[in-house]
């Protein structure tokens, strides 16, 4: 018997904790991420830029490859209402109703021939009958030949053939339905096989809704739900008077944008259409009133869109259009004049997937949740009306930056500075040695046992020809081989492997960050901050018994949190680059720390302009700098020597002075000095504050 076979599951049904669906093209594999949207922000964040700035920014240019900004919603917005516009023809907007009408006068000029033909009872009313053919006939020649016109004109004419008297109220019916339903979108099914009765209904419905929104414009307050229940087929869908506002406007505007783009000789056409379309002198005057309440209450923009494909259009069907490139045009000034994502709530999604397409609403989706990925994750938060970084964001750029600046020394394969010097203690390496005497037990055992194996083969093969000989004796001796021995493995202690060990220093580090006017001009400004961020990153996650304690200088110095830094900028009212304020601040801050390694890290391009004098708490600046300056910088650098303080430098620029000042200063305090661009700067302060703090003790 067969074994019954489970079915697969099936499409859209869940099997566990999964859900099966088609593809089609826009699920996304690899879904936006919060760290990724802040790593995108994060360098304008550290330029200096507020968050708001920066998140209006990335909602504008969104992520190349990743996600779509304003800038591509909005194209994708533009070509949707291109597609239309190079697909259709509103030059033949007429020709149906054309057709039909010439199928009209057609069916008439028959019905008059059929006539004249007939036989008469009598001469008198043969000629009589051929009269009102001829007489007939001339009015169907003298009908203009613009279809409105004629429309108009076979008003008044006496239909003969009761064929075309009845297709040109068929006809005259369909134009009514048209353009009423161009105006209440909401009422158009109801308007089909319009009949008297309905027209009626109609031209009261018009009168009933001039009423309440007069009285609304005078500031009254007009029964809304009475309204919606004796009239549902055209408010039965709004939620109050401003949403019915709206939908009336949209039908308006359609209109008139259909008017604009039509060309002039169109544009008489559809006016005489209008004409014959409300010949009703009632439902013409109830339909202008209501045009001009809505125009005063709801003034909407007339688009005039440029239409140049070759499928023709019906008058339905062309009213429709313009009323899908209204509301394409519409949404297209919403996003251009969006700041951020937030400015999007009152676009609907299903409207833009039903008008551009599903990657448009996936991209409007994407923006929508940006603001909601970065809270969530607990990288952003409000403040009053405004949103600021939270602690764990600016940390996460930190290690951002940590991250590119590693990844760089990667691909460049930038030195890792190892010592060659040995002793006892620390954390092991992947480095292994024979154990000697003294060292860290930290033993190998898979090689330890190894090594004994090897060492015991080459035993045993040194012993072979005395083990044969003895094999053969016994054979003559008994005739019978000796017993096989058992292996085993026996440990030496030149066998024994163990690994190498690295001892981490405890050391604090005062970063001293240049803030002047120049370091931006320059474009190092963004360098120092990131590395700043990435060393805090790197000693929170890696070395976190170290203190490293930031200080910002130009004119002044002073002691700045991680959480400052994003924010850090610039001011550009206050001149000089005091480096004698930014050592006293660093050597103060460093007399708290325990570690016995210290060591200040000075970021600058430009050499010191500013300092402090006895009993005055104004910096003075001067530029060329002065000998003064010089000097009271150097003693401050002395002092730092004596508390064993090492100063290593990391210069951006080549200037004469700095130069000469740094060169004077590393004959003071035996530190080194390093000339890097901005982009390299993480790699060499990195790099080198991790080749100094281990050093290879055995």
């Amino acid at each position: 018997m067969a074994m019954p076979r489970s079915e697969p599951p099936r499409f859209n049904e869940p099997f566990g904790d999964i859900r099966y669906s088609r593809w089609d093209g826009t699920q996304r594999l690899d879904a936006l991420e919060a760290e990724e949207l802040l790593g995108a922000m994060s360098d304008e964040l550290l330029s200096g830029g507020d968050l708001e700035t920066a998140m209006a920014r990335l909602a504008r240019w969104g992520i190349p490859g990743r996600m779509e900004g304003l800038k591509d919603l909005l194209e994708r917005l533009r070509a949707a209402k291109q597609r239309r516009a190079e697909r259709h023809d509103l030059s033949r907007t007429f020709d149906e109703l054309k057709e039909k009408l010439e199928e009209v006068k057609r069916l008439e000029r028959e019905g008059l021939e059929r006539r004249r033909k007939a036989p008469a009872p009598n001469e008198q009313l043969r000629a009589a009958m051929e009269k009102l053919a001829a007489e007939r006939t001339a009015q169907l020649d003298e009908l203009p030949d613009d279809f409105g016109r004629a429309m108009r004109a076979l008003k008044d004419y006496e239909f003969v053939e009761p064929k075309a008297a009845e297709k040109y109220q068929e006809l005259l019916k369909q134009l009514q339905q048209q353009v009423l339903g161009s105006y209440f979108k909401n009422m158009r099914d109801s308007l089909k096989g319009l009949t008297p009765e309905q027209l009626e209904r109609t031209r009261q419905m018009i009168r009933d809704l001039n009423r309440a929104l007069k009285e609304r414009m005078e500031g009254g307050e007009p029964d809304f739900e009475a309204f919606q229940r004796q009239y549902p087929e055209l408010a039965g869908g709004a939620k109050d008077w401003d949403d019915l506002l709206r939908q009336l406007a949209q039908g308006m505007a359609a209109m008139r944008s259909l008017w604009s783009s039509m060309s002039d000789d169109m544009r008489n056409q559809l006016e005489e259409l209008l004409g014959a379309a409300f010949n009703d002198p009632g439902l013409q005057d109830a339909m202008n009133e209501l045009a001009e309440t809505l125009g005063q209450l709801m003034p909407m923009e007339s688009y005039d869109h440029q239409v140049s494909g070759d499928e023709p259009l019906t008058l339905a069907e062309a009213l429709g259009l313009m009323d899908e490139m209204n509301q394409l045009s519409d949404m297209e000034d919403v996003v251009r004049s969006a700041r951020n994502a937030n400015d999007l709530a009152d676009i609907d999604r299903d409207q833009v997937e039903r008008l551009a397409g599903q990657s448009a609403r996936q991209s409007l989706d994407e923006l929508r949740r940006m603001t909601e990925l970065l809270e969530e994750a607990g990288l952003i938060r409000k403040d009053g009306d405004r949103y600021e970084l939270t602690p764990r964001g600016i940390r996460k750029i930190g290690q951002r930056s940590l991250e590119e600046i590693f990844a760089t020394l990667k691909r460049d394969a930038f030195g890792g500075h190892r010592s060659r010097a040995r002793g006892r203690g620390g954390d092991p390496t992947d480095e292994l040695k024979t154990y000697e005497f003294g060292d860290p037990f930290l033993l190998d055992l898979p090689g330890t046992v190894r090594n004994a194996v090897i060492r015991g083969a080459a035993e045993r093969t040194e012993d072979a020809p005395e083990r044969a000989t003895e094999a053969v004796t016994s054979k003559d001796d008994s005739l019978e081989a000796p017993e096989p021995k058992r292996a085993s493995v026996k440990l030496a202690a030149e066998d024994f492997d163990v690994y190498r060990t690295e001892l981490v220093t405890q050391s604090a580090t005062a970063i001293l960050v240049d803030v002047s006017r120049s370091m931006l001009f320059r474009g190092c400004f963004l360098a120092a901050k990131k590395v700043t961020l990435a060393l805090d990153s790197l000693i929170r996650s890696t070395f976190p018994k170290d203190d490293l304690y930031i200080v910002g200088f130009s004119a002044y110095a002073t002691q700045l949190r991680p959480t400052d830094l994003p924010r850090l900028t610039w001011n550009e009212y206050v001149y000089g680059t005091n480096m004698q304020h930014a050592f006293e601040t660093a050597r103060k801050l460093l007399s708290r720390s325990r570690g016995k390694n210290k060591q200040i890290i000075l970021i600058t391009d430009g050499e010191p302009t500013a300092h402090f004098e006895a009993g005055n708490p104004i910096p003075r600046f001067s530029y060329p700098p002065t000998r003064r300056t010089f000097e009271e910088t150097l003693r401050e650098v002395v002092r730092c020597t004596r508390e064993g303080i090492t100063i290593n430098t990391f210069m951006l620029a080549r200037g004469h002075y700095l130069v000469d000042f740094v060169n004077q200063m590393s004959k003071l305090n035996t530190g080194r000095a390093f000339y890097v661009e901005p982009e390299r700067l993480g790699e060499y302060v990195l790099v080198d504050y991790v080749s100094h703090k281990r050093r290879r003790v055995a």
